[in-house]
């Protein structure tokens, strides 16, 4: 089997990394991949967003599967350009995507079915949105509705926070064109919940959901990044939560979805708030998380290209079930000095070679490349330290063993990934 992989950061090299695990046998090959996916996979010189030659490249090597990684070969309209040349692939369509590249569209169509997320307002002009803010006072968040690498929302603490925000985003163009339009949302109190659903268009399948943390600074401090660290299980994701979620969350979204002639076949991403009025929706991606992958898919014990072949074939998935190792995962992302602001580039990486020989550590590589002396940083996040073990204690000391080995200059990464489950762990134990 011949396989190709979009995308070269943290998640595909967990997409690679499983895939050859589930079929040993195949052909993998992946787009500008980073240092880490060189080892799994062989690499073809087309930039994922280079839908045309992404698509006249699988044409031309008989791909079987492509499983496309990033939202923005998505948002492009990737999957419906391989379909209309018969190539099988694992994501959803450009209509069915905008239920992320647009947070109108997406609010709009949560309202229109009943989906509990917060009250918000969209707004194209920023004197109406600053006067909405002004007449709204309080705690807010303020989002730029198009694609912002995960980046796009700001939570802000007051009016003038969410002023200056509103600044950022719209005059200042920080997300330049996602932030054209943008959405002002009430602040929602609560945890929150990753749930990865596996979808056909009609039935879901969720896998084991996680917690990731957005802001740079350990406590939950400071403006958001792309992600600083994930980890699963979570105590709070009981059998009965994950089941309202899928009832009242997945399978309606997904079938306001399929009415509006946008069916999603892929994988949807629901970020959920615990509020204390029940689960909300946060925001839904059309791709699998990221860092939440490098938690989620090292505990998969069954299959995951075999339900994705599936997929893409056009087949059902009704009757899923997905085994899991039942393990603890918890992966903390190494970045470069400065993230998420400017960064320098080009730095050695070392890693010390006794991490490859420990089966419960896990790296994954996001923002590195191979240079003609070794291994260099070329990201923000540049490396997802994972560890495995039977309880999240034992996982959060090996990933932060990793993070302390592993060695580039300027290195940062937060010492507190799991500290919600980790404090509730230590409260059930005293």
């Amino acid at each position: 089997m011949r396989i190709l992989i979009v995308g070269n950061g943290g998640r595909e090299h967990v997409l690679a990394w499983k895939i050859r695990r589930d079929s040993p046998s195949s052909e993998i090959f992946s787009t500008r991949p980073n240092g880490g996916m060189l080892i799994d996979s062989q690499p073809v010189d087309i930039s994922p967003g280079d839908i045309e030659s992404i698509t006249e490249w699988s044409v031309s090597q008989d791909v079987d599967l492509v499983v496309v990684g990033p939202e923005g070969p998505l948002a492009s309209g990737l999957v419906d350009l391989l379909g209309s040349k018969g190539v099988p692939v694992f994501g959803p369509s450009k209509a069915a995507s905008r239920i992320e590249s647009s947070k109108i569209y997406s609010k709009t169509l949560m309202k229109q079915i009943g989906i509990p997320t917060a009250d918000f307002k969209s707004f194209t002009n920023s004197i109406d949105a600053l006067s909405y803010i002004k007449k709204r006072g309080g705690a807010m968040v303020v989002k730029a509705s198009g694609l912002a690498a995960g980046k796009g929302a700001i939570v802000c603490g007051n009016v003038d926070d969410a002023a200056r925000a509103l600044t950022n985003i719209m005059t200042n163009s920080t997300f330049g064109r996602a932030g054209r339009e943008v959405v002002i949302e009430e602040f929602m109190e609560g945890e929150e919940l990753s749930v990865f659903a596996l979808s056909d268009g009609q039935d879901s399948c969720l896998m084991l959901p996680s917690q990731d943390h957005k802001r740079i600074g350990e406590g939950d401090s400071g403006p958001n990044t792309g992600g600083m660290g994930a980890y699963t299980p979570i105590s709070l994701a009981t059998d009965a939560l994950l089941s309202q979620i899928q009832d009242e969350i997945i399978q309606p979204i997904l079938s306001g979805l399929a009415k509006d002639d946008s069916e999603f076949r892929g994988l949807l991403y629901a970020g959920i708030m615990l509020t204390d009025a029940g689960p909300k929706v946060v925001e839904f991606n059309c791709r699998f998380g990221d860092p939440e992958t490098q938690a989620v898919l090292p505990l998969l014990a069954s299959s995951l290209l075999d339900p994705m072949m599936a997929i893409a074939n056009g087949e059902s998935i009704s009757g899923l079930k997905l085994h899991w190792s039942g393990k603890a995962a918890l992966t903390t992302v190494l970045a470069s000095s400065g993230y998420p602001e400017e960064y320098p580039k080009g730095l050695p990486i070392h890693i010390p070679e006794e991490i490859a020989d420990d089966p419960h550590a896990l790296i994954f590589h996001a923002g590195t490349s191979m240079s003609p002396s070794g291994l260099v940083t070329s990201g923000g996040r540049v490396i997802a330290a994972t560890g495995l073990a039977d309880t999240l204690t034992e996982a959060a000391s090996k990933s932060r063993e990793i993070a302390n080995k592993i060695e580039f200059e300027g290195k940062q990464f937060r010492n507190d990934i799991g500290w919600r489950e980790l404090s509730r762990s230590d409260t059930q134990l005293s």
